[in-house]
C-alpha cells in the first residue's frame, strides 16, 4: 500500500465503504445464488444428515453441501486434510478476490464461535475409545479458530495480521463492526472482516439438550414459535475508506455508517426480560451513525425464534421504531452462530442494493406481546436507503449495524494503486 493513503485520511471519522463481498450459507453459493433463495423466500433447512441426531429433539439444520463445496475449487493432495470451514472460507474470499482482485487487506477480522470443532470431537473419541489416531496431527492442525483464516489467505498470497472474535453468537457482527471502526479511526484502510461457522455435532447436540432448538418449524416472531435450529456458514466484506476507494474508481456495494454494542449482564442463556441490553445496541447503532430511528428502513433481526429472545429483542426494536419493516432471515437458513452477523450483514447489503425486504417465513401469528411489522413469508420490494442488523449472543453479547445505499458514483480512472 503506497505510505501518501495512510497519510491522506489519519483523523477519526472517515466514511467506510463495503467493496466486495463473498457468502456460502444454506441459501446457496455466492451473492446471485443468496439473492435468489431471498427473492423466492425459500425455507433450507434440510434434515441433518451429518451425524446421526436420533436422539435429539431436533432434526433439521441449515447445511452447505459437501460435494459442491469440495467441486468449487481445485483439490490438492493438501487440501484433503483441511476442515470444512477452511473450505467455505476460500470459496467466500474467492468470490471476494474475483469481485475485487486488488484488494490487499492490511488486518482481516474474523468472528467464530465452533473453530475447527468437529476435528476436536474426532480427536477425543479416538483418545477416549483407543481408536486409530493416524489422523491426529491433521485433527489437532486444524482445530485451531484461526486456521480457516490463515488457509483463505494463504490461498490468495494474502500475509494479514488476523484478529479472531468469539462473543458467542455476535461474533459475526462484532468482527465487522470492530473493522468498521478500524477504518474509520484512519488506523487502517482495507480491512477484511467477516465470520464463519461449521456444523459440529457437539454444538448441535448442546442447543438441543438445552431445549433451546425446535423439532418444527424455525419461526421468528411467532406466537406459537418454540426454539431455533442451527445453520451454518461463512461471510467476508471488503471494507475500505470510501474516499480512497472512489479516487482508485472501485465500485463500492454499500456504506456502513453505525456500530453499536451493549452487555445485559443478566444470565448465560437469557437476555434481560426488558430487552434494555439489546435497545442499548441498537441506539449506540444509531448515535455512531448519527441518524435517527426513523432513518431505519429495514431491521434485519437476531431472531432465534426462541421464547426469551424474540420476545426481548421485539420490546426493544417496538420501543425504539415506529413500524420499520422487521424480518429474521434465520427462519430461512438456520442460526449459523459466529458466521450469523456476517452472513446477514451481506443480506443487508443485498437488501439495499436490489430494493427489496427479506421475507421472515413460517410465519403465522403475531405474538400479542409485541408490535412488530413483520415481513411474513414474502419478499417484497422496497425502498430502502438504510438497515439495521442484530446480533445478540450468550451472555447477553449485543451488537448492531448499521449500513446504507450509497448512489452510484462515475466510474474514476484507477491510479495504479491497489
Amino acid at each position: 500500500m503506497a505510505q501518501g493513503d495512510r497519510r491522506q485520511s489519519t483523523n477519526n471519522s472517515a466514511r467506510v465503504a463495503v467493496t466486495a463481498a463473498g457468502v456460502i450459507s444454506p441459501l446457496g453459493f455466492g451473492l446471485a445464488e443468496t439473492l435468489e433463495s431471498l427473492r423466492s423466500a425459500r425455507d433450507c433447512v434440510t434434515p441433518v444428515m451429518r451425524f446421526s441426531v436420533t436422539q435429539c429433539r431436533c432434526k433439521t439444520a441449515g447445511q452447505v453441501s459437501d460435494s459442491r463445496l469440495l467441486a468449487s475449487h481445485a483439490q490438492t493432495p493438501r487440501s484433503g486434510r483441511l476442515h470444512r470451514a477452511s473450505h467455505m472460507m476460500i470459496q467466500a474470499l474467492q468470490e471476494l478476490m474475483t469481485q475485487h482482485p486488488e484488494f490487499e487487506p492490511e488486518l482481516t477480522v474474523v468472528g467464530t464461535t465452533s473453530g475447527g470443532m468437529s476435528y476436536g470431537e474426532r480427536y477425543y473419541r479416538s483418545l477416549n475409545g483407543a481408536g486409530d489416531l493416524r489422523h491426529a496431527p491433521t485433527w489437532i492442525a486444524n482445530y485451531p479458530a484461526q486456521k480457516p483464516v490463515i488457509d483463505a489467505q494463504t490461498a490468495f498470497g494474502i500475509s494479514a495480521p488476523c484478529h479472531v472474535i468469539a462473543n458467542a453468537c455476535a461474533s459475526g457482527t462484532n468482527a465487522i463492526g470492530y473493522a468498521f471502526e478500524c477504518v474509520r479511526s484512519g488506523r487502517y484502510q482495507r480491512v477484511l472482516a467477516g465470520g464463519y461457522d461449521a456444523l459440529a455435532e457437539m454444538v448441535f447436540v448442546g442447543f438441543d439438550s438445552l431445549q433451546a432448538s425446535t423439532p418444527e418449524k424455525c419461526r421468528p416472531f411467532d406466537r406459537n414459535r418454540s426454539g431455533m435450529v442451527l445453520g451454518e456458514g461463512v461471510a467476508v466484506l471488503a471494507l475500505e475508506n470510501l474516499d480512497l476507494a472512489r479516487k482508485r474508481g472501485t465500485p463500492v456495494l454499500a456504506e456502513i455508517v453505525g456500530y453499536g454494542i451493549s452487555t445485559d449482564n443478566f444470565h448465560i442463556t437469557q437476555p434481560e426480560p426488558s430487552g434494555i441490553g439489546a435497545r442499548q445496541a441498537m441506539e449506540r447503532a444509531l448515535e455512531s451513525a448519527h441518524v435517527s430511528a426513523a432513518d431505519i428502513d429495514y431491521i434485519n433481526a437476531h431472531g432465534t425464534a426462541t421464547v426469551f429472545n424474540d420476545a426481548t429483542e421485539g420490546k426493544a426494536i417496538s420501543a425504539l421504531f415506529n413500524g420499520a419493516p422487521v424480518s429474521s432471515t434465520k427462519s430461512m437458513m438456520g442460526h449459523s452462530l459466529g458466521a450469523a452477523g456476517a452472513i446477514e450483514a451481506v443480506v443487508c447489503v443485498l437488501a439495499l442494493q436490489h430494493q427489496f425486504l427479506p421475507a421472515n417465513i413460517n410465519f403465522t401469528a403475531p405474538d400479542a406481546g409485541v408490535d412488530l411489522n413483520i415481513v411474513a413469508n414474502e419478499a417484497r420490494p422496497a425502498s430502502v436507503s438504510m438497515a439495521l442488523s442484530n446480533s445478540f449472543g450468550f451472555g447477553g453479547t449485543n451488537a448492531s449495524l448499521i449500513m446504507r445505499k450509497l448512489p452510484p458514483s462515475p466510474r474514476l480512472q484507477r491510479t495504479g494503486e491497489a
